[in-house]
Formats: structure tokens, sequence, C-alpha cells
């Protein structure tokens, strides 16, 4: 006999209300994915210093070109919204104080990778495909190498390349920024 169960998918919206009505405290890392509430995983010493050091050699070499996003959410649907550790944004004057980014507004997505890497390839790069994030790099810590993924579709991005040691990495949408996979994975 085959059970069937109801489930019920969350909107952006009513993950909202949930924060404001005090079900989850600021200190609380859950992000919204394709409806459900997922619990984040807890950020090791490695993973802080990578998104450190990447926050640092971003911010740096893009000035007031471009905004950088660090674990912060972005909307990508009305049933979604990670807190990607970094997210490259188009520069705005308001610092997007009256909504979210959407997936219009992102340049390059960056996802660090240690505990993490299953969840980041298995579950949110589909989301990202599906929401046509024209880029996305995740940087695997345990692997030592930086997986970049490009040309989003409904089905998975089409391509894909590695990056590690001294070989460099310029994204499409910021064709001015190079940055060595060994400046990232040290």
């Amino acid at each position: 006999m085959s059970i069937q169960l109801s489930t019920h998918r969350f909107t952006v919206h009513d993950f909202h209300r949930m924060a404001q009505a005090g079900i989850f405290s600021e200190d609380d890392r859950v992000e919204l994915l394709d409806g459900e509430i997922i619990e984040m995983t807890p950020i090791g010493s490695r993973h802080a210093a990578c998104v450190a050091r990447l926050t640092k050699i971003l911010s740096h070499r893009l000035g007031e070109t471009a905004i950088v996003w660090v674990q912060n959410p972005i909307r990508l649907d009305d049933r979604t919204e990670p807190q990607p550790d970094i997210a490259i944004l188009r520069s705005r004057a308001d610092f997007y104080k009256d909504a979210h980014p959407g997936p219009e507004d992102v340049l390059l997505l960056i996802e660090v990778a240690d505990a993490s890497a299953v969840v980041d390839r298995r579950v949110k790069l589909p989301l990202y495909a599906k929401a046509a994030i024209g880029e996305v790099w995740i940087v695997d810590l345990s692997e030592g190498v930086i997986q970049v993924y490009r040309q989003p579709s409904l089905q998975g991005y089409q391509t894909s390349i590695q990056a590690r040691g001294v070989e460099q990495l310029t994204p499409e949408a910021l064709p001015h920024l190079t940055i060595s996979a060994s400046d990232i994975l040290i």
C-alpha cells in the first residue's frame, strides 16, 4: 500500500512573515529553496576565511563598478530566496534597500563549498540555472578547485570549466576582472 503525504511549499512572502512573527531569529541560518525551508550548514573557519578573502579582493578590484553582496538574500522567484556566499550585483545607489536583488541584478554568484558541496551542486545550482543566473562559481575547498558554470537553461548549466593553481578566471559579465584560482584557494 502506497501512502501519499501532502506537503506545503512556502512562498517568499510566507517566509518573511514567519521571520517577522519571530519563528526565526536573525541568528537562525535558514534559507528558502524551492518552497522548502532549509537549515544552512554551519560556517567553518576555512569557509569564513575564503569568503573574507574573496570579499576583500572583489571589493578592492571592483570599487564602485559593482556591489559585493556577502551572505545576503537573492530572490530568485516566489518560492526561492537563497543566501549565496557572494553575489556581485549591478551597482545601485540605494544598495537594494527596498527589495532584495533578483536574477537580473546578479553579475556573478559565488558559493564557497566546504561541508556544503553536495547541496550547492545538487540543490542550489539547478535553481540558479532555472533563474537564469548567468555565471556561478563553486569554490570547492575540499577538492582545491573552482568550478565555473555558464550558459544557464531550464535543464542546468550548459558549460562548466575547472580552475586551480595559477589559472586565471574572468567572469563574462565583468571582463575587466581577472582573479587567479590560487588567490581564492589558499
